[in-house]
């Protein structure tokens, strides 16, 4: 494999070049200043990473780096590759989808400063194929941008459990640092809107707007980070973790809470470094103020030299995700996380960038990022909650950090309504266990009539649904036939289809008629961000330990905005003004096969919020489920938190 760089004519601006990437496969762009130039764009790679990244990238050799970038890995890895490194609790729901977007790129196109150059790393399998992509490149500039219209539709809005779930959740981190859990964690809420046109020339305006020190268009996200997370050029490496964010320089060099939250992570990061350096090689520089947009950040630069027997695979499994978007001790801050945040982070406060083998490591942490999907794109911001955060005052810094990315797109953010903590006092439920593990699969159950299952289809309309999500594999193409084989014996029984990525398996076992004149259900709530989302889980131990603390009652999970989401085993609706309300599919509920027969079949049903506020002890609710079908609950007292947080203390001090 050789190097070659050859100059393409024109003269055009960066953020400009960036429209030639409209309509090619896997394009990205790296704008800013990023150590392989002021501009480098690619398209149709050819390669893809799949399983782990972090094994893509061992097998790439290293170099020390030259005036020709000529290729590499370029792309982004999420947050969740964190569980590659470390033993972590299962994420909230939302996180589904690939946890990395990285490809191979043996040609690039970069801009030095002053001109373009076509470059590649030549073999010779791919020389022919290299003149014709030269070649596509020249016309390319030859012809130059075209501009087309890409909108945002509508305010960025915080999404569910929004404000209130967030002053909640800050509320529970500093109780848990007060405990001596940890002493900081980074966390973060979400707003999202919609968009028309190609991410493209969103990208384009944003890029040119923004003038972030590390923009980046690549995998669907739409970075304007000002933070460097790791370079390497041969065995030396640095990092500049950010850790402090204000308005004005002065007040916040001098502020205490920011300069804790700084040397906190500048440890860390030492430390992190620290595990494939070379003894005494690490140091970190004096703190300094840099201004990014309307915001002044801490930032310090942490430097060593990497051992002879450490690749670029090392390095990432040492320090990844940054510590400056964690916190500290980091497992126990990812942790937190995990409990406390009501969605599973995409490409937020992973990395991005490129490794190529001739230039080096180059990767920024994806902060400021808009990530898009379909007609979606969504923002996450949030910052370091340490011993003396106020509630308030972590909801005004993150959507400061939000801000500035949305107005570069042409967005706004909505006006958020009274941000009040919601008066609970829930049983955490997370205090008795993780969350479902999605490795375990996914299930379904049926009634059984007759020897009939009913509503199969709708059913297993479902169960492929969550397969596709969770597992990445379709049902089996017999599964209807075999459902309704062992269904056939029974008057009435229950069917579970259970479904993992090696099997599915198929039983039915008689259930006895329900009764009907049974008393209501006792239903006491217990707090869990984000719920459980929209599938049913194998793994029922968090729901087998909420049901023994709830001494005999049936737990009803409500999320931090004081949102009734549902019963661990069924969907729930509430009387009230001769209508039947039930808590909308947003993501953090089950979508019921019986809920959307009652709300398709009843006047005046309908997906309406339904506050745990609203609703006294004693209230009646109705709740439905496939077996039992529509059957009666009656809310008890809420159960006090402090409880849960003590045992959440104990736990971790044993651990």
């Amino acid at each position: 494999m050789r190097a070659i760089r050859v100059p393409l004519a024109g003269a055009l601006a960066p953020t400009d070049a960036v429209l030639l990437l409209r309509g090619q496969r896997r394009a990205f762009a790296l704008i800013g200043e990023w150590g392989t130039g002021p501009a480098i764009l690619g398209s149709e790679p050819v390669r893809i990473a799949e399983g782990d990244p972090f094994a893509a990238l061992a097998e790439q050799p290293q170099a020390d780096g030259g005036a020709v970038v000529g290729g590499g890995w370029v792309g982004w890895l999420g947050y969740a590759l964190g569980g590659l490194v470390e033993e972590l609790p299962p994420a909230p729901p939302g996180g589904e989808g690939e946890p990395f977007d990285l490809a191979f790129h043996d040609h690039v196109v970069r801009f030095d400063g002053e001109r373009w150059w076509f470059e590649a790393l030549v073999t010779e399998s791919r020389r022919e194929a290299l003149r014709e992509r030269l070649a596509h490149w020249r016309e390319l500039f030859a012809r130059g941008p075209e501009r087309r219209p890409a909108r945002v539709l509508e305010a960025f809005a915080l999404t569910a459990p929004g404000a209130a779930g967030h002053l909640l959740a800050v509320e529970e981190c500093v109780a848990r640092i007060a405990a001596g859990e940890l002493f900081q964690a980074n966390l973060a809420v979400r707003l999202g809107s919609r968009f028309e046109g190609d991410p493209v020339d969103l990208a384009a305006r944003a890029l040119a707007a923004a003038r972030p020190r590390f923009g980046a268009l690549v995998g669907g996200v739409l970075s304007l980070s000002p933070e460097r997370f790791l370079r390497r050029e041969g065995r030396r490496v640095w990092s500049e973790p950010i850790k402090g964010t204000g308005p004005e320089r002065d007040p916040l060099l001098a502020a205490p809470k920011d300069a804790a939250e700084h040397v906190m992570i500048v440890d860390l990061m030492r430390n992190d470094l620290g595990r494939v350096c070379a003894y005494g090689s690490v140091r970190a520089e004096p703190v300094r103020a840099e201004a990014h947009g309307d915001l002044w950040h801490l930032v310090s630069t942490v430097r060593g030299e990497l051992r002879e027997d450490v690749g670029d695979a090392d390095l990432l499994r040492a320090t990844f995700p940054p510590g400056s978007v964690t916190g500290a001790p980091k497992v126990q801050a990812m942790k937190t996380i995990a409990a406390l945040e009501p969605r599973a982070r995409r490409a937020f406060t992973g990395a991005l960038g490129i490794v190529s083998p001739l230039c080096g490591l180059d990767l920024s942490v994806t902060i400021r990022a808009l990530e898009t999907e379909r007609e979606r794109i969504w923002i996450d911001a949030g910052g370091g909650v340490v011993a003396d955060s106020t509630a308030q005052g972590e909801l005004a810094e993150a959507l400061a950090k939000a801000a500035r990315p949305v107005r570069a797109v042409g967005g706004a953010i909505a006006p958020a309504p009274h941000a009040a903590r919601p008066p609970h006092d829930l049983a955490r439920a997370l205090a008795h266990g993780d969350r479902p593990d999605p490795a375990r699969g996914v299930f379904e159950t049926v009634l059984v009539q007759d020897g009939a299952p009913l509503h199969l289809a709708d059913h297993l309309g479902r169960l492929a649904a969550s397969a596709r999500t969770v597992l990445g594999r379709e049902l089996p193409g017999d599964l209807r036939e075999r459902a309704a084989l062992a269904a056939a014996p029974h008057a009435r029984a229950r069917l579970r289809i259970e479904l993992d990525a090696d099997g599915c398996d198929v039983e039915a076992t008689p259930e006895p008629p329900p009764d009907r004149g049974a008393e209501p259900l006792l239903l006491r709530p217990f707090l869990l961000p984000g719920g459980l989302g929209p599938h049913k889980w194998r793994d029922r131990r968090l729901l087998a330990a909420l049901t023994a603390a709830a001494e005999g009652a049936v737990p009803l999970l409500v999320d931090g905005d004081g949102h009734v989401l549902e019963a661990a085993h069924a969907n729930v609706f509430v009387e009230r003004d001769g209508r039947l309300d039930t808590p909308p599919a947003d993501g953090r509920i089950l979508p019921g096969v019986t809920r959307a027969r009652v709300l398709a079949q009843t006047p005046g049903a309908g997906e309406r919020a339904v506050l745990l506020d609203t609703l006294a002890p004693g209230s009646v609710l109705l709740l439905s489920s496939a077996i039992r079908g529509l059957h009666r609950g009656v809310l008890a007292a809420a159960t006090s938190a402090r409880g849960s947080r003590c045992a959440s203390a104990r736990s971790a001090a044993a651990s």
